[in-house]
């Protein structure tokens, strides 16, 4: 396994830095850096600033359209995206659905669908969880009945992240009850705009809307949006958490909150504490390690080599990581990170806030917000199982 870097790979990364920090609007990257609300158009505004470059599609063959990046340039372009303190890419159309339509769509699918989602002009949802179908996803309900030249849905999806801006859904459904249930689903595209869909959002611990319920009721989807064949959806949802493998663990976003928390200690007077540092140094000690794990995956995908299944391992680290580096910025803080006011998280905001200084107020709903990460994509309960399986024999 060789971990270092070559000379083209450096330099590589030099024109990703200097690109997205010439590029990067500064009043995003101020929201990012202090954990502020982002809004629709800040996400989709940075989504087509690298939709115009090219490199919103930046896990893409260049036969697509992408700029045919190896694994290791990838991951360096996310590095110094969230270093430079840019909002994560929207993975649900780039990163999760494009690929499904590269690898078992039609012609005429990768022709409509594909150049929307490379300029970042068209928002995708998921519509995988439903009530009752989180972690076991192959016992999803939803109904897709062929009528015709159309099919029609009915049934409900929840926790679809973001799904409030959506305008198309990549839709798991179910056209037959016969044989196992992964044997049943089928893969349909829908457009979120189509008569019979309500979006619900669902408020959480941290005041925002992130994730909503979505209900269909007799919506009609042309059969042509119909990817691969029918009953073989669970063959092309499989494919799609594949492109999850690194991209779960999140090591770059965890690298950059690794140094607000040592500004916000810094601030509060414990950076000097022996004992709080060394918390910091513990939580520094796993984000390497985390990172030297992902990087054993590019190595053997750079090498040629059978990358380890270890989606899990990384999901399990990256999520536990996540959660610490917000309750020791709560910790740093103390009593002053613990008033929760929904308003401060606007930028700009000039309220008075009983906490002190101003970096404190979004500390809470950080907190709050990063409880999910143990429980999304797969509960890491549900994740240790996997890896009992297939990692541990």
């Amino acid at each position: 396994m060789d971990l270092a870097f070559t000379p083209d790979e450096q330099a590589f990364r030099d024109e990703v830095r200097a690109w997205v920090r010439s590029h990067l609007p500064p009043d995003i990257a101020h929201k990012v850096h202090n954990a502020l609300r982002l809004t629709r158009e800040d996400l989709q505004g940075w989504a087509k600033i690298l939709g115009k470059k090219g490199w919103l599609a930046f896990g893409w063959p260049k036969e697509f359209g992408g700029p045919g990046w190896t694994a290791v340039q990838k991951h360096l372009f996310e590095e110094e995206c969230a270093l430079a303190g840019a909002p994560r890419i929207v993975p649900f159309g780039p990163v999760m659905v494009a690929p499904v339509i590269m690898a078992f769509g039609n012609a005429e699918q990768e022709k409509r669908f594909l150049p929307g989602i490379a300029s970042g002009e068209v928002w995708w949802s998921q519509g995988y969880s439903e009530p009752g179908s989180g972690s076991d996803l192959a016992s999803v309900k939803t109904r897709a009945e062929r009528v015709g030249d159309h099919y029609v849905v009915n049934g409900q999806k929840t926790w679809t992240t973001l799904g409030q801006y959506g305008d198309w859904m990549f839709n798991l459904v179910r056209t037959s009850n016969e044989g196992k249930p992964q044997t049943g689903i089928s893969f349909l595209l829908l457009d979120m705009k189509s008569p019979g869909v309500t979006v619900r959002p669902i408020k959480l611990l941290d005041g925002e809307c992130e994730v909503n319920e979505v209900f269909f009721d007799n919506v009609k989807v042309p059969a042509e949006n119909l990817i691969g064949e029918e009953n073989k959806g669970w063959t092309y949802a499989k494919h799609l958490l594949s492109h999850e493998r690194t991209n779960i663990a999140d090591v770059n976003r965890s690298k950059r909150e690794l140094e607000r928390l040592k500004r916000i200690a810094r601030a509060e007077g414990v950076y000097d504490d022996l004992r709080f540092r060394d918390q910091i140094a513990l939580l520094e000690v796993d984000i390497v390690a985390l990172e030297m794990l992902v990087l054993r995956v590019l190595s053997a995908e750079k090498s040629g080599k059978n990358s380890l299944d270890i989606a899990g391992l990384l999901k399990i680290k990256g999520s536990e990581i996540q959660q610490r580096y917000a309750e020791l910025m709560m910790l740093a803080a103390g009593p002053f990170a613990l008033p929760f006011i929904e308003e401060a998280m606007e930028a700009g905001w000039q309220g008075d806030f009983p906490g002190g200084a101003a970096a404190n107020a979004p500390l809470a709903s950080t907190y709050f917000n990063l409880r999910k990460t143990t429980i999304y994509g797969g509960s890491n309960e549900v994740q240790r199982n996997i890896v009992a399986q297939t990692v541990l024999g």
